[in-house]
């Protein structure tokens, strides 16, 4: 009897230890199950939504490089393992900026990003109701990288009518625009140094005579065609790009840089007028002795590419884009020479925040996405350089120097995917490394660029707001086509006479009624900063 009763309490406590360890075992699961699903809230965004797998279409400009399907395939590999979405990225083309960037965003069609920037059209774009807006919180929520990085100032600049509708840069620009020279040529023609695109006479005469294949200036329609005469104009006024509220080919309202003052002139008004007819009397004599070719309307290749490639004498970029040309360069064996476009004072404006960044389509339907997405794209080292440098191994190595240089048997030139070529423009560039491949004469560009920049100018950080004069600023744009683009290569008989017409069609499409309004935000915006 005892014998028995002692087994009925083994049996009992057994059952119980039984019952205590099935009950931990449980507990445990529903730890590991609740962990579980916290990480993955975490992985995806506060309120872990992220569950359905979607597409995000978004839009850059240029033109994406050879090797952009495989680096787009390994974003879209990490996007999806961090936040369940994937990109679909197309690119409009420089020539179709500005006809097809309003249509998309007018069309209401399936867009969910744009590239966005001042100098085009961001403001103008934003009070058409083209963006979405970006709320504080939201930013603070789903780009807690972004927030974390940037400058307060950067979403001040962004804000129009108080409202921010872009993802700004976390790094201001500082770009040179440059000009660069062959040194082989530049000692045929007996010059050591150049300071100004205005003494490079003698060089375009030496491959007149000595390099029938070549072509001194060879422009192409979408960028370069003005910028020669834009670099001699800066000899003798502070002149940025663009005037305001048009592109880099328009005439229109522009100010001196180097005065600080901030008054607004035409561009067919002294001071402005006298450095146009500077510039348009050297472009004149340059066409003239067929130093330029007689029709960059109708070539689309950069004179950088056709730089490296022997059929240009002269290449046309800025201190970041022009690093892969003066690479491919060296590599074919030709020594480069930089000649800084500075204005009169020997500085060129420190770049702003909103001069590159990402604007979400009105009609997104996953705005909340995209600011996942691009708070990755901007600020995750490892998604910044993937997406500027490309494909480790591949397209860029690290070296035993901490430096980003090529991998073994790639070249400049050979290169699927050079850096700053996927119009990726506003990665945050502080955590980049320094180029192994940097030739000497790019590295003494970038020591100084420092002592070139400035912020002091009366309108650093102003927007302009070109909604009043919208329809004056497309006949501005039409009027400028017709009328200046000729001067601008030197395609004038006359250049007194190219002026008075240009300045006739220019007031007949409304460039006063233009200048009142930017003499009025201009006074505004000086009056806030006193």
């Amino acid at each position: 009897m005892k014998k028995a009763k002692k087994n009925v309490i083994l049996i009992l406590a057994l059952l119980l230890s039984l019952t205590m360890l099935l009950s931990a075992c449980s507990k445990e699961n529903a730890n590991n199950e609740n962990s579980e699903n916290n990480t993955k809230t975490t992985n995806n965004d506060a309120t872990g939504s992220n569950q359905k797998e979607i597409v995000l279409k978004g839009y850059l400009l240029g033109e994406a490089p050879k090797g952009m399907p495989e680096v787009l395939a390994a974003l879209n590999e990490k996007l999806k393992k961090d936040i369940n979405a994937t990109i679909d990225l197309n690119y409009i083309g420089w020539g179709d900026v500005q006809s097809k960037y309003p249509l998309l965003l007018a069309a209401g069609e399936d867009v969910d990003f744009i590239f966005s920037a001042d100098w085009n059209s961001y403001v103008e774009q934003a009070n058409k109701g083209a963006f979405h807006e970006l709320k504080p919180e939201d930013i603070a929520k789903y780009m807690p990288k972004k927030s974390a990085a940037i400058d307060p100032a950067a979403w001040e600049e962004a804000k129009i009518n108080g409202k921010i509708f872009m993802i700004p840069k976390t790094t201001p620009g500082s770009n040179v625009f440059v000009s660069v020279l062959r040194k082989d040529i530049m000692a045929e023609a007996g010059l050591t140094e150049v300071k100004h695109l205005s003494e490079i006479g003698p060089y375009l005469e030496a491959v007149k005579k000595n390099h029938p294949d070549m072509i001194g200036l060879n422009l192409d329609s979408q960028v370069d065609l003005p910028t020669p005469y834009q670099h001699l104009m800066r000899d003798k006024i502070g002149y940025t790009g663009g005037p305001f509220g048009g592109g880099p080919l328009a005439q229109g309202v522009a100010y001196d840089f180097t005065d600080l003052t901030g008054k607004i002139y035409s561009m067919v008004e002294e001071p402005y007028l006298s450095a146009q007819k500077y510039a348009a009397g050297i472009m004149k004599d340059w066409y003239d002795k067929g130093y330029v070719n007689k029709n960059p309307y109708a070539n689309k290749i950069r004179s950088k590419d056709n730089f490296v490639e022997g059929k240009s004498a002269v290449a046309f970029g800025n201190s970041t884009d022009i690093a892969a040309t003066i690479e491919a360069a060296e590599a074919k064996g030709i020594d480069s020479y930089i000649i800084p476009s500075l204005m009169p004072n020997g500085k060129v404006p420190m770049g702003n925040y909103i001069g590159g960044g990402i604007s979400i389509a009105a009609n997104s339907k996953n705005p909340e996405r995209v600011m996942q997405a691009f708070d990755l794209i901007m600020e995750d080292p490892s998604y910044v350089y993937l997406t500027y440098f490309g494909i480790e191994g591949k397209n860029y190595v690290i070296t035993p120097d901490d430096k980003i240089g090529l991998p073994e048997g790639v070249t400049a030139d050979t290169n699927t995917y050079p850096p700053d070529a996927a119009g990726f423009w506003f990665l945050n560039s502080a955590l980049f490394k320094p180029l192994s491949t940097w030739p000497q004469a790019y590295i003494d560009l970038w020591k100084k660029q420092d002592e070139y920049n400035t912020s002091d100018y009366a309108f650093n950080g102003f927007s302009f707001n070109s909604e009043n004069v919208k329809t004056q600023i497309a006949n501005l744009a039409n009027a400028s086509t017709q009328f200046a683009n000729p001067i601008y290569i030197g395609a004038v008989k006359d250049v007194d006479k190219a002026f008075d017409e240009l300045s006739k069609n220019l007031n007949s499409a409304g460039l006063d009624k233009v200048k009142a309004e930017v003499e009025a935000q201009a006074e505004a915006f000086l009056a806030k900063k006193k």
